[in-house]
């Protein structure tokens, strides 16, 4: 085990979060170094899009005690959705927004005059995967061409890049499947297990949940098929930026020390160290969908928001109808915190 794993010590609260449809319990620690105990943290609010196993870097990084060690006191709350996730940090509710930074664009676009930065980057493929209610070892995307498709929120990362796949196939979304966009995030999976659908499209650890049941099978990655998407980033208001830079440097580099263990460690160690924050799901299980994540090279190895990956969402917005106009990526994006 991981000595710097292994000389913390937990303290703290346990949140009671949703997902997948069902109550989960997501213990949110405070975490202490060895040795003396830093009692001048600065508090920092956190609000995060979901809380997944998809953004375990993060988890890494709170669990090993990283942000106590650059001084700050993580508080981190779930938002249940990035439109949720932005309006906490606008309104004061909270400090960084961990989100698409599709949200950011569109705020910047409504005229917000302290909108939103993006300063640092986690992951960089979508998350969310196919899964259909029959096993299919041949699965094509035109398999979904006149079926029942569970998707997510209009206007939303996940939906958009799952129409942008759609769509490099030749589907049309609208009109060459059945898609099913009245159900909240946190309800698809338990529809599906219901009889909703034919396919639905899932993050972990919905989808290995599902197959573990035996109601379903993962059949594509989202993630694999769209190419590289600068899917989830941390983001804050212009005036939070401007006055915090020290403060933001260290959760930066926290982030990234997260990063850096999530490359250099197995999916069977990452497993163990962030199996806290998921209590309700099998260790095994953690590791199953860490190595799955890590095979699709879903995780970033820095926090630097390349300006490529600016370009490519705001593609991915603007085929997807939602742009009402492209934004310079040096207003919404700084990379003075990150290193490459």
């Amino acid at each position: 085990m991981n000595q710097d794993f292994k000389c913390r010590t937990k303290t703290g609260k346990a949140a009671t979060l949703v997902l997948a449809g069902a109550a989960v319990l997501a213990a949110v620690f405070g975490l202490a170094g060895c040795g003396t105990k830093n009692t001048n943290l600065k508090t920092v609010r956190l609000n995060e899009v979901a809380h997944s196993i998809f953004y375990a870097p993060q988890y890494v990084a709170m669990e090993l005690g990283y942000f106590e060690d650059e001084g700050i006191n993580l508080e981190l709350t779930t938002g249940f959705g990035a439109d949720k996730t932005a309006t906490a940090v606008i309104s004061g509710d909270a400090d960084i927004a961990f989100m698409g930074p599709e949200a950011t664009i569109y705020q910047y676009n409504e005229g917000n005059e302290n909108y939103l930065v993006n300063f640092a980057q986690l992951t960089q493929r979508a998350g969310n995967f196919v899964v259909s209610r029959t096993k299919d070892d041949d699965f094509r995307w035109e398999d979904l061409i006149g079926k029942e498709v569970i998707g997510g929120r209009p206007g939303g990362m996940p939906e958009m890049v799952f129409e942008y796949v759609l769509k490099k196939h030749g589907i049309d979304p609208q009109k060459d499947i059945n898609l099913v966009q009245n159900i909240d995030f946190a309800n698809t999976s338990g529809a599906f297990v219901g009889g909703t659908g034919d396919y639905t499209v899932e993050f972990e650890p919905s989808a290995t949940l599902i197959e573990e049941e035996g109601a379903g099978y993962v059949v594509a990655s989202v993630g694999t098929e769209s190419g590289y998407v600068p899917y989830t980033a941390y983001s804050t208001t212009k005036e939070f930026l401007a006055k915090n830079k020290e403060l933001l440097q260290s959760f930066t580099k926290a982030i990234e020390r997260g990063q850096k263990y999530v490359e250099e460690h197995t999916a069977a160690e990452v497993a163990k160290v962030i199996a806290p924050q998921f209590k309700e799901t099998d260790e095994k299980t953690i590791e199953k969908i860490i190595d799955r994540y890590a095979q699709q090279d879903s995780y970033k190895t820095n926090t630097y928001f390349e300006e490529d990956s600016f370009t490519l969402i705001q593609d991915i917005l603007e085929e997807a109808g939602e742009l009402s106009q492209r934004v310079p990526y040096e207003e919404l994006v700084t990379t003075e915190f990150s290193t490459r």
